[in-house]
């Protein structure tokens, strides 16, 4: 990868993640006991942003995160991973949390309640002050939408780089995706896309333990390396925060990289702190090469 250090801007969701391990997933209706319960900071946005900081990033984060408990905790999380946080406000309320099944296949349920998040309603003068002096801007779909949409023109009016995860999945209205310069997506939301995703002019699809595909000036697929998987949770989160992190180095060596952070990723629990180092990744790669 390239040792070039990229200031990346991470405009998304923060949580404390509440985790229940099992045998096996609930069908609905259906009572199954627990074997363990932690809590773990997590949030799509906030596992990003900490994926591309252990990757090597300058990093910071916009978002919100509430006057409760959690918010005290999840605003550590991000600062002791040496991303700034002047840009995170403080709402009266809850903090955003998820609940998360992962059972002994390594699958995951998730109910996200948004929180603070939810609060996050508009761009603030410190926000564009924050976003303007980025080299790409990421974001998911876990804060207003509108804000996003809001975000990506301003980003794109200033020569930022975009780079839209759009999950949870939903209908992307068209200034967004006028505004997206690289879709990072998982099948089942390149699926639910459909022909939207043709729009972007750049769309990286992660396809599980396959691997990833690239589509835009080029395209390819690359294999991911053989793990074996503990927890799912974080992988995608790893591999979008990964991706920004590498993207200087031009589409195939960062979508190379960023499948190995991502099944990094998946050979530990949790979301957040299962991102692996730029070191650790490199490891990886280099074993899986031989």
């Amino acid at each position: 990868m390239s040792a070039s250090n990229p200031r990346i801007v991470v405009l998304g969701s923060i949580n404390m993640d509440l985790i229940t391990r099992t045998p096996s997933l609930p069908d609905p209706g259906e009572t199954v006991m627990g074997r363990s319960f932690t809590t773990t900071p997590g949030g799509k946005g906030a596992n990003q942003a900490i994926a591309a900081a252990k990757a090597g990033s300058s990093v910071a984060f916009v978002g919100a995160v509430g006057d409760d408990e959690f918010g005290v905790t999840l605003r550590h999380t991000l600062t002791a991973a040496g991303i700034d946080d002047t840009a995170v406000r403080t709402a009266a309320g809850s903090s955003g949390i998820a609940t998360i099944t992962v059972d002994d296949r390594a699958e995951n349920s998730i109910v996200v309640v948004p929180g603070a998040n939810g609060t996050v309603r508009n761009l603030t003068d410190d926000d564009r002050t924050v976003i303007a002096d980025a080299d790409i801007l990421l974001c998911q779909l876990e804060i207003p939408i509108d804000t996003v949409v809001a975000a990506f023109e301003f980003a794109h009016s200033r020569g930022v780089i975009t780079m839209l995860n759009p999950s949870p999945v939903q209908d992307l209205p068209d200034a967004l995706i006028a505004a997206t310069d690289v879709l990072v997506v998982n099948e089942a939301e390149e699926a639910r896309i459909g022909h939207r995703a043709d729009e972007v002019e750049q769309v990286v699809t992660t396809l599980g333990a396959k691997g990833a595909r690239y589509r835009g000036s080029e395209s390819f697929e690359v294999s991911a390396p053989r793990i074996e998987a503990v927890d799912t949770t974080g992988a995608g989160d790893a591999f979008a925060g990964a991706l920004a992190a590498s993207w200087s180095a031009g589409p195939r060596v960062a979508v190379e990289w960023a499948t190995t952070a991502g099944s990094f990723a998946a050979t530990r629990p949790g979301a957040s702190a299962s991102s692996g180092t730029r070191a650790e990744i490199d490891t990886l790669r280099d074993a899986a090469a031989r």
